[in-house]
């Protein structure tokens, strides 16, 4: 592993402390949204910005907010976030995967602290090309974990396809996946994504729409058990939806499932020729993307497919699987990374609401006789 670089490209700083204009800013977003932002500034003050420039020229630079957490010299674990959220999605498994590994996140252009330009171009292609030169740019490293979520899924995915084909700048070392529409076919978009991605109904819904609404929405609907105003989970998504007026810029962010919509299929069909394993990690309560979803990526792209490959269900957990359970997710991914090969099917404990091991892969599947060991006494035709 390099160094950590410092290439002409960017600059690295630490985040604003709580100096006179973070300390106004603070209070402003309270006062306007009645919240407490102490969960969000607690994230922001462990990172810093960077700034970036996409490829094409017709792209402004951006501020781009990051986390590392752990020993510098150990493997690097990237936590990759979804829409419309950002990288706090990973704060209570971020300092409990520190101990063994290099915890780097970051928020995508349009999220969280980063920031958030009308008109920018938002696409999972810029952010897939974001990834690379963040690892190989800013952590200065070659290869490491990439754990994704929701939209996070669909840049993991077009990352994974890269490195397959050999085009990528990073190597990965192991790809896993959670909750998130990877196969759009038997997805359950809802009534609000749905007019958030439509143009003719965005205006009306962005008239509408505010911080603390979208954040109690998600609150009610996405986790388990619901969030309701006041929860610190939901705060949390208020500070960070209003921070830059977030909202502003929903609906350009939610057309990575347009994109998504025309490159599926080919990501999907990549990840049978990826050298590296791949993990699915799913909440069993998420209704948006529901367990559907992960078993029949499983079944049609991974059962079958070269490696140590797994699935695993959590239960009690919803969409935001990593914030329902965090213990759970990272017992999970730690089990997934340093697999035992005698591992068989089920509860990784013996106690209710264990998370569940569902499945490993294998080059093919048995035929019944042959898994029963018995001779058809007729014998061959």
């Amino acid at each position: 592993m390099k160094g950590p670089a410092q290439p002409p490209a960017h600059s690295c700083r630490e985040a604003p402390g709580a100096g006179t204009v973070e300390v106004h800013a603070a209070a402003h977003v309270e006062r306007r949204y009645n919240v407490n932002t102490l969960r969000a500034d607690d994230w922001r003050g462990r990172g810093g910005y960077f700034s970036w420039k996409p490829a094409q020229e017709d792209a402004s630079s951006v501020e781009i907010f990051h986390v590392e957490m752990g020993d510098p010299d150990a493997p690097v674990l990237l936590l990759i976030h979804g829409w419309p959220t950002s990288s706090i999605d990973w704060s209570a498994v971020a300092g409990p995967l520190s101990a063994r590994f290099r915890v780097c996140a970051l928020d995508f252009p349009g999220y969280g602290f980063s920031d958030k330009p009308q008109g920018w171009g938002y696409s999972l292609t810029r952010d897939e090309e974001l990834i690379e030169f963040y690892v190989s740019e800013v952590i200065g490293a070659e290869a490491g974990v990439v754990v994704a979520h929701d939209r996070g899924d669909s840049v993991a995915l077009l990352l994974a396809a890269r490195c397959a084909e050999g085009r990528s700048a990073m190597r990965i070392d192991h790809l896993v996946l959670s909750n998130g529409n990877i196969f759009l076919p038997l997805s359950n978009l809802t009534q609000a994504q749905r007019l958030i991605l439509d143009a003719n109904s965005w205006p009306q819904v962005a008239a509408a729409l505010t911080p603390s609404r979208l954040a109690e929405g998600m609150g009610a609907a996405t986790f388990t058990p619901p969030r309701q105003a006041g929860d610190p989970d939901v705060e949390a998504l208020t500070a960070i939806f209003a921070h830059n007026d977030g909202i502003k810029v929903l609906h350009e962010g939610i057309q990575y499932l347009v994109e998504r919509s025309k490159d599926e299929q080919t990501w999907l069909a990549a990840l049978t020729e990826a050298p590296f394993p791949v993990t699915v990690i799913w909440g069993l309560y998420d209704t948006v993307s529901p367990p559907r979803v992960a078993s029949y990526v499983w079944n049609e792209y991974l059962m079958l497919r070269p490696g140590n490959n797994r699935l695993y269900f959590i239960p009690d957990a919803n969409h935001y699987v990593q914030v329902d359970r965090p213990d759970a997710f990272v017992k999970v991914l730690l089990h997934a990374l340093e697999p035992a090969d005698d591992q068989e099917p089920g509860a990784l404990e013996a106690e209710l609401g264990a998370p569940l091991l569902v499945d490993r892969s294998r080059e093919r599947l048995p035929a019944a006789a042959d898994l029963l060991g018995v001779q058809d006494p007729a014998g061959p035709n």
